[in-house]
């Protein structure tokens, strides 16, 4: 069904676009273009979904190629439609569409659902439409980045390449990875989702400003799956169907783990990611995974959260879709600055600290008494920044968590030269509880001269009675300067709340669980943590 209603781009958005293109540094646009709206795609059970196409003025040559662009926010408010402007203007066809249930689109809205069938379908029709050339491009984030997985599970031949920012490809691994159900992430964007057609622009950004206030109080409910019906009142029915599964291989979750695409895929792949992205360690496992099957995927890492680095990821997916492409790794060393690398992660030599009496972190293992803390899940520990969707999130001032009686903390010594640590931490720890119900938090934080420490790296663990007493932990990978004159701080807890739900102590589910119990926890000091240190500086010199 071709659209009724081509227009230009109106004044706002042309100015909109001008000003963005200007403080982002963004190569100068070469063209003008047009808008057809509200194209009604038919997909396979004949569901419609609207779409525009940005049409560029190219009437002597050909385009630059389409850009497809999938999403669940929005076609025609300003951050999307000066996207789809900062292609066109540079000669590309844009074709940006509302998936299945937002924004007049048919359907119901359930995330991760039928979105590799409707990217085929979406595929077909474009096939038929008389100005595509044949060469195609995918962009975006988040769940942007999520709908090019889809379209990647059948990888169509005329794609030339994508750019994937902070995006997952599994929505179970997002939401039950650890053991512990991510609530703040997975309540908070469900909220957002299901209320984003209420009002404007304008009343979207002061709902999500205000987010964490508003659902402080409701977060406290048990069960946990009241406390979800109170805030989302039935405008978002799949949060519960999250809750209720924590079994990744359930088949539930079948239609939304898209791990197929990382096999199947064969073109280049940017991947774009943060430091402090909620979904980091998805994209470090898609970048692994696409380089042992040599599609030859591309990797930047700033030292933003989910969402942040607008003008970078936009400047270097310009430069990837106009072939000005880079091999290997761009990451940001926090507390350096950024670095080329030919993979990752680069060699390094793991080096131990040990979990050591009086709170300290010592090159060598020092016998003890185990250390102890209590986590009650009825005063949970709460959650200081780190790897969230919304704020407050990303790198924060720590000092209050080491500073509670339910948290441990164990400290190295001064560094004398600065000290970088490129790759993934690791844990060991001896630990044991009564009931063997628990969380596990861990932490690394960076103290400074002041005393005043900032998060730097987090891993997080469920623990039942079968799991033993040895605890083995991944933490977020990093490429991290220790400065001279700091120190590094290890912190465990028993819990981050609202990250993660809080665990009751009783091995009930946290759907149903009423009754919260505290745990005491007990840490050996045979514990250690390993580090892998770039630049050869051992703990033992100092």
């Amino acid at each position: 069904m071709a659209s009724t209603r081509p227009t230009p781009p109106g004044p706002f958005v042309r100015l909109a676009t001008r000003v963005a293109s200007a403080r982002l540094r963004l190569p100068p646009a070469t063209t003008g273009y047009r808008v057809d709206r509200d194209i009604a795609v038919t997909m396979r059970d004949g569901v419609d979904l609207l779409t525009d196409v940005y049409l560029p003025h190219v009437p002597h040559a050909d385009p630059a190629g389409t850009v497809l662009i999938r999403t669940p926010y929005g076609r025609t408010n300003l951050p999307a439609a000066v996207t789809a402007a900062v292609y066109a203007e540079r000669g590309y066809q844009v074709v940006m569409q509302s998936v299945r249930g937002t924004f007049g689109s048919g359907g119901d809205f359930h995330p991760g659902y039928a979105e590799s069938e409707d990217a085929a379908d979406t595929l077909t029709w474009l096939r038929d439409q008389p100005w595509f050339r044949g060469r195609l491009f995918t962009v975006g984030s988040s769940y942007l980045g999520y709908t090019q997985w889809a379209l990647l599970m059948d990888p169509p031949p005329e794609l030339d390449t994508s750019v994937i920012g902070m995006a997952p490809h599994d929505f179970a691994e997002s939401g039950w990875g650890t053991g512990a159900f991510a609530l703040a992430d997975f309540l908070t964007w469900s909220y957002q989702v299901a209320t984003q057609e209420d009002g404007g622009t304008l009343r979207t950004v002061v709902r999500m400003v205000t987010m964490p206030r508003r659902l402080r109080r409701p977060l406290r409910i048990v069960p946990l799956r009241d406390a979800g019906a109170k805030i989302l009142k039935d405008r978002a029915p799949w949060h519960e169907s999250w809750l209720r599964t924590p079994d990744a291989t359930d088949p539930y979750w079948r239609p939304a783990r898209l791990g197929g695409a990382l096999q199947r895929t064969r073109t280049p792949v940017l991947l774009v990611t943060g430091w402090q992205d909620v979904f980091l360690t998805q994209t470090f496992e898609q970048y692994r995974r696409l380089r042992d099957g040599d599609a030859g995927p591309a990797l930047i890492v700033g030292p933003w959260t989910h969402g942040d680095g607008g003008g970078d990821v936009l400047r270097e997916s310009l430069s990837w879709l106009a072939d000005e492409r880079f091999g290997g790794v761009r990451i940001f060393v926090t507390g350096d600055g950024w670095r080329d690398l030919p993979s990752w992660p680069p060699p390094a030599e793991q080096q131990q600290w040990y979990l050591s009496p009086r709170a300290a972190l010592t090159p060598q293992p020092v016998d003890g008494q185990p250390a102890r803390f209590v986590y009650d899940p009825a005063d949970p520990t709460p959650t200081i920044g780190g790897r969230l969707l919304f704020a407050p999130r990303g790198y924060r001032e720590d000092s209050a968590l080491a500073a509670r009686n339910d948290v441990i903390t164990f400290t190295g010594a001064v560094l004398d030269r600065p000290m970088e640590v490129l790759g993934t931490p690791s844990v060991e720890l001896v630990h044991r509880t009564a009931t063997g119900w628990c969380d596990v938090a861990v932490r690394i934080s960076e103290v400074g001269a002041d005393g005043r420490s900032r998060n730097v790296s987090d891993g997080y663990a469920t623990r039942t009675p079968a799991d033993g007493e040895m605890l083995r932990l991944d933490l977020d990978p990093i490429a991290h300067r220790f400065a001279a004159g700091s120190r590094i701080r290890l912190s465990i807890a028993g819990g981050s709340y609202p990250r993660f739900a809080r665990n009751p102590g009783t091995g009930e589910p946290v759907w149903t669980a009423s009754r919260l119990v505290p745990t005491t926890h007990e840490i050996g000091t045979r514990s250690r943590l390993t580090l892998p240190i770039l630049n050869g500086h051992r703990v033992n010199e100092f």
